[in-house]
């Protein structure tokens, strides 16, 4: 069954909907539609089919045909839009199962035939899928911005600013007994002083992207029963936490995603930090400590009415990323110019989610588009960056070449261009090497 070529798949979530749309992508798509019971529609034109399995109608459906190279993957592409209950999806499924000339899709596997038949390179691969898991408006932007190409643009154009040196050099390579003139060698010279330049700005972004697309952290902490529960189920606006009087009750941590002025943010409750002989909670209180030192906000929970003493030990953890939050102000009056709040009123809930969007907004900083979204990224930049660090006209002129092939090669995988070819190109339009 993988020597067939030509896949298929729901690519809708599955489950009960007005709509599911299924997927067939490969030389031999059309007899997909056949084998249904169907004319193959004309390219790019909706038409309605009725879809059978021998006398029964499976379904009445849309059908969509996209002719190679004008579509997603670049082959010949099927699209049914069927009504999305279970047993319409799975009648057409098992109908297109029985054609040896089909199979079933792998993960990912559409979106990696648009990138082996040019339709999309790795990153932009990258930002279809932060795209579809985006949840709030910055990710959506930001991925929808990678997958548009607008990253990819500006790594092809680092990529060719190595690219161009490297020709000059290369140039040189077949004519040894030729000196490099002095004007080549300041040319160069200049150039891998800007490429560094460029590498540095961007690799010197506070870690923006991979912020916006993974999402910052803000840890609740705080001794038990200073109301950290209440607090987490309070801005999650349902009850994601278990709030009781006994201490202790949270042991492990608990996590809420949400969307803060529009950047993602992970909300974590932790277990409450004091002395402890209990073992289970000894380890929760490790933990909340550890996941606190990583964190990009804390909120620092001080209970006005019980753990006041207590409460006053834990400022000594507080640190420029921290927001102290007095609780339960319903029962007792907060410091003067200090945030309260009150879970069972709602009072001072908007002044601390207005204070906790500050801090997130100053968090992400303020970066130039496009940014760094994934360490893989980051990992092939820094790479070039140490090649041109080592990089200097003083070596062997074979290492000099070597050094810029290893920068353009580590800026190349991010986007998946790597070709030798593209040097050759530069080399030719440049020289005329027969001279």
């Amino acid at each position: 069954m993988k020597s067939a070529n030509t896949i298929y798949a729901l690519a809708t979530p599955p489950g009960k909907a007005g709509v599911a749309i299924l997927r067939v992508s490969g030389s031999h798509a059309a007899e997909a539609v056949h084998l249904l019971g169907c004319s193959l529609p004309e390219p790019r034109v909706a038409t309605r089919l009725t879809l059978r399995d021998g006398d029964r109608i499976l379904d009445e459906s849309l059908g969509l045909y996209f002719k190679a190279p004008h579509s997603f993957t670049g082959e010949d592409v099927i699209e049914l839009h069927v009504h999305g209950s279970r047993a319409v999806v799975k009648s057409v499924l098992e109908k297109l199962s029985k054609n040896k000339m089909l199979r079933v899709a792998d993960p990912g596997e559409f979106s990696k035939r648009a990138f082996f038949n040019g339709k999309l390179d790795l990153a932009q691969a990258e930002g279809l899928a932060d795209l579809i898991d985006a949840e709030t408006t910055v990710q959506h932007t930001q991925a929808m911005r990678q997958f548009l190409g607008k990253n990819s643009e500006l790594f092809e154009q680092l990529r060719m600013s190595v690219l161009e040196p490297l020709a000059l050099l290369e140039a040189y390579i077949d004519f040894p007994e030729e000196e490099i003139p002095e004007s080549v060698l300041s040319d160069v010279n200049s150039r891998i002083a800007s490429l560094k330049s460029s590498l540095t700005s961007l690799l010197d972004d506070q870690h923006i992207g991979e912020k916006i697309r993974e999402g910052i952290e803000i840890v609740i902490l705080g001794a038990p029963n200073a109301g950290k529960s209440s607090l987490l189920n309070t801005l999650a606006k349902r009850d994601v936490a278990i709030v009781s009087d006994i201490a202790g009750t949270t042991r492990d941590m608990i996590e809420v995603h949400l969307d803060i002025a529009g950047y993602p943010v992970t909300l974590i409750d932790t277990a409450g930090l004091r002395e402890t002989e209990n073992t289970i909670e000894k380890e929760g209180v490790l933990r909340a400590q550890k996941r606190a030192e990583k964190a990009e906000l804390k909120l620092l929970l001080i209970d006005n009415v019980t753990n006041s003493e207590q409460g006053n030990d834990l400022l000594t953890i507080k640190d420029e990323n921290t927001l102290i939050v007095y609780t339960k102000s319903d029962l007792q009056k907060a410091p003067m110019n200090s945030l309260s709040v009150s879970t069972k009123t709602g009072d001072g809930i908007e002044a601390l989610i207005a204070a906790i969007k500050t801090r997130v907004i100053d968090a992400m900083g303020v970066a130039p588009s496009p940014l760094i979204t994934r360490s893989r990224h980051r990992d092939a930049l820094l790479r070039a960056s140490d090649a041109l660090n080592r990089f200097s006209t003083d070596q062997p002129l074979e290492l000099q070449c070597e050094e810029l092939r290893i920068a353009a090669t580590a800026i190349g995988k991010i986007t998946g261009k790597i070709e030798v070819d593209d040097l050759l190109d530069v080399i030719f339009s440049r020289f005329c090497i027969g001279k």
